[in-house]
């Protein structure tokens, strides 16, 4: 979209409120705003911004961190493109942000900028990413002891749509409002639990997507509703958890076709797609810190939970952490896809994807070959098959899950120094304050955040 016809589009509609999105290193969505009176002048200039902002946690303790000192400020610059009119909210536009220095370069604590690199190597090589989160959340109302489920019935079942349908169809027909293509709605297992599919897209829409689903369940579920909605990783301390599963694809840019896809392999998957998932299995450990980034993300990662605790790979084997889903008859080439499943809804979409990029192509580059694809869950296997499978427990917790990221080259290169330095530090005390204040208190926190 031009500036021309954004400020046209905020006239004609009246609006009253514009916000200025970004996500932060704690993967919480935050905003400035300005009167639409003022949109125009602030494309160009931009918001100001303390750099401090983001050495804020998921806690919102301000943490120590050079170079984000509440000295000096950076500018909230729009992508106009992502500019949507807010449906649950009266006047009300959201657009999403990148963090610029005052001069317009690019700011080292500014999480899309992050993605925009990672997309840029792919490029180099010829490669389009497309992606999509395919999420979970969970419903509830206020108890007198803290959030309960609202609704329930057997999973996919068609009671379990009709007593949720209320809110759910809200959610979607909000989500179309904004250009967003639903592809599926369904109520999962959990009591309350919900899941919404929404369509593929270039890396950094996918991104910036993802977060619009997120705002548009929390906002439509709250505001229009008077409920609570969860994208947390576990609502509930014995209640199903709660994925933001990662899909994604690989595409020539030069040929329109699937580098994933290889018509005459019996699994459609191609040497290519080997190294990646190869890439992607070999920084899995470090990976992790940015795709299941919270204290309580551990609270999911059991076993038998669909969830993906072990380094593995299989086809569509729901228990590895990494799964290759089975193509569609008649559009094999287009839809074959791979999917983390070792993702929540407490990641921030910009530095998950780039993780998993970053991953993925030092795999490439670097020709490896996955081991043996799990045919069973990992529990199940044999010690012969774990062993072909190199079957290997992921970091059990955040703190080793941070340790595990600050020793990978990889993708602390691509976080970039700044970035790096602050997300340790701020995870890092995200973990103490959690082991200090408890589990619940830790959960319970969390459930409203996401």
């Amino acid at each position: 979209m031009k500036k021309k016809e954004a400020v046209a589009l905020v006239t004609a509609k009246d609006i009253r409120i514009v916000r200025f999105l970004y996500c932060d290193l704690a993967g919480v969505i935050r905003a400035k705003t300005v009167h639409g009176s003022q949109f125009a002048g602030k494309i160009t200039e931009g918001v100001g911004l303390t750099r401090a902002q983001n050495a804020v946690n998921l806690f919102e303790d301000l943490i120590p961190v050079d170079g984000m000192e509440p000295i000096g400020e950076v500018r909230i610059t729009p992508d106009l493109d992502s500019l949507t009119i807010l449906p649950w909210v009266d006047k009300t536009v959201g657009v999403f942000c990148d963090l610029k220095e005052q001069d317009g370069t690019d700011w080292g604590g500014c999480t899309r900028t992050v993605l925009k690199r990672a997309i840029a190597q792919a490029a180099e090589l010829d490669i389009e990413v497309m992606a999509a989160f395919e999420t979970e959340f969970y419903i509830a109302e206020q108890g007198l002891d803290g959030p309960v489920p609202w609704q329930n019935g057997p999973c996919y079942s068609s009671s379990g749509l009709d007593r949720a349908s209320s809110v759910v169809y809200d959610i979607v027909d909000n989500l179309v409002a904004q250009g967003i293509t639903v592809e599926q709605a369904i109520n999962e297992y959990g009591p309350g639990q919900q899941e919404i599919a929404i369509k593929y897209d270039k890396a950094l829409r996918a991104a910036d997507l993802h977060l619009k689903f997120r705002d548009t369940v929390r906002g439509t579920t709250e505001v229009q509703h008077g409920l609570l909605a969860s994208l947390a990783p576990k609502p509930f301390a014995d209640g199903i958890g709660s994925g933001a599963h990662l899909h994604f694809s690989l595409w020539s840019k030069s040929k329109g076709i699937n580098l994933l896809y290889n018509a005459d392999e019996p699994t459609k998957l191609s040497d290519f797609g080997k190294s990646f998932v190869a890439g992607v299995l070999d920084h899995l450990p470090a990976l992790l810190a940015l795709t299941c980034p919270s204290y309580v993300s551990y609270h999911r990662l059991k076993p038998h939970s669909w969830a993906g605790n072990t380094i593995s790979w299989g086809y569509d084997n729901r228990e590895c952490a990494v799964r290759v889903a089975s193509p569609f008859t008649g559009r094999e080439m287009e839809s074959i896809n791979l999917e983390l499943k070792a993702c929540d809804g407490s990641a921030n979409p910009y530095l998950a994807l780039a993780g998993v990029i970053l991953a993925g192509l030092d795999g490439v580059k670097r020709n490896l070959q996955p081991p043996a694809p799990a045919h069973r869950d990992p529990v199940f296997l044999t010690d012969e098959e774990r062993a072909a499978c190199d079957i290997r427990p992921l970091p059990a917790s955040q703190l080793a899950a941070l340790s595990a990221l600050e020793a990978d080259s990889i993708l602390t290169e691509g976080l970039g120094e700044l970035m790096t330095r602050a997300y340790l530090a701020t995870r890092r005390a995200e973990n103490e304050k959690a082991t200090r204040m408890g589990d619940e208190w830790a959960r319970l926190y969390t459930f409203s955040t996401f």
